[in-house]
């Protein structure tokens, strides 16, 4: 068992869908993106995620629709990035159109892990103008939040590009979402650091303080109790915890809020021995420095708990 898991495929360079579009029925819905990136959800979970977040909009109870729109007006519509960015989160707001219009008809134009430019068409929309409107806003937050998550992520290893170092996420998500965001991470060709505590030990600083600071000890009782393989992991603060790190056979060391020239230098001592991960306050600005520093692996809490939304719209063109 690895604490890391890498992404699933690179993020396309291009605004070109990853795959040739097609129309999804609604029996085909929950298999929309899974030929490129697996998604993390079941068919049922899927259904269930949806309903839930329909149901807290009270879209099945839409009262300004249905007091302005027929019930069997049919439209035409498409959802539009307006920003550039990285799609993460089709599957679910294609599932929200499906609830409210079971004959709905989509063509998806670009997949969870392409790139999109403003003004790209993400999916056309056919169907009763009623559930496309009670449907609109749940589709569109999800596609808005995930495809945030991803496109800040792929800025972020656009900016380490070249180096050896890649781009982790953190446990620093919301909680009933974390699946989807460290999904919507790797949509963005990041990494996902250990999925939950049971993934991997990582002993901290807290950890230390509550048994004196021994790190030998802490390392030793972890690979007696965590399953073969899994991989061992301490924060160190100083050079001497990595050296003591080091000697008590752990498998990484986590470089927290550490300079450039301690990066360099712990690099250095760590290099054939244990990985390295570089951490805290780490920004756009600052990343691609800390990539050359020679680092395995930068993680980043803003990933998850600071990625702006992307912006879209659904706009009707025709009746």
């Amino acid at each position: 068992m690895s604490a890391f898991h890498p992404p699933l495929r690179p993020t396309p360079s291009s605004g070109s869908p990853a795959l040739t579009p097609r129309t999804i029925t609604p029996l085909g819905i929950t298999t929309v993106d899974i030929p490129v990136l697996p998604f993390p959800l079941t068919d049922a979970e899927i259904t269930v995620q949806v309903r839930v977040a329909l149901h807290e909009d009270q879209a099945f109870n839409d009262v300004s629709t249905v007091a302005t729109v027929a019930t069997t007006r049919h439209v035409r519509s498409a959802i539009l990035a307006r920003r550039d960015g990285v799609i993460a989160g089709v599957p679910l707001a294609v599932e929200a159109f499906r609830q409210l219009d079971s004959a709905v008809s989509i063509r998806v134009e670009a997949y969870d892990g392409t790139r999109v430019k403003a003004g790209d068409v993400v999916m056309h929309v056919s169907g009763h103008a009623r559930g496309m409107l009670s449907a609109e806003r749940t589709a569109l937050n999800y596609l808005q939040h995930l495809s945030g998550i991803a496109t800040l992520t792929s800025r972020f290893v656009d900016a380490v590009a070249g180096t050896s170092a890649l781009i982790l996420d953190t446990r620093k998500t919301t909680p009933g979402w974390r699946a989807l965001e460290k999904y919507a991470v790797r949509a963005g060709g990041g990494t996902n650091h250990r999925m939950d505590l049971r993934g991997g030990v990582l002993i901290k600083d807290n950890h230390l303080a509550a048994i004196g600071g021994d790190i030998a000890m802490a390392v030793s009782r972890a690979r007696g109790l965590a399953l073969s393989g899994t991989v061992i992991e301490v924060e160190c603060d100083t050079l001497e915890q990595v050296d003591a790190t080091i000697a008590a056979g752990a498998d990484a060391v986590l470089l927290d809020n550490m300079s450039l020239e301690q990066l360099s230098e712990a690099v250095a001592r760590c290099r054939g021995r244990v990985i390295t991960e570089a951490s805290g306050g780490v920004t756009l600005d600052t990343v691609r420095r800390i990539a050359e520093t020679g680092v395995d692996r930068i993680s980043v809490g803003a990933l998850t708990h600071s990625a702006p939304a992307l912006d879209f719209g659904l706009d009707f063109d025709g009746l």
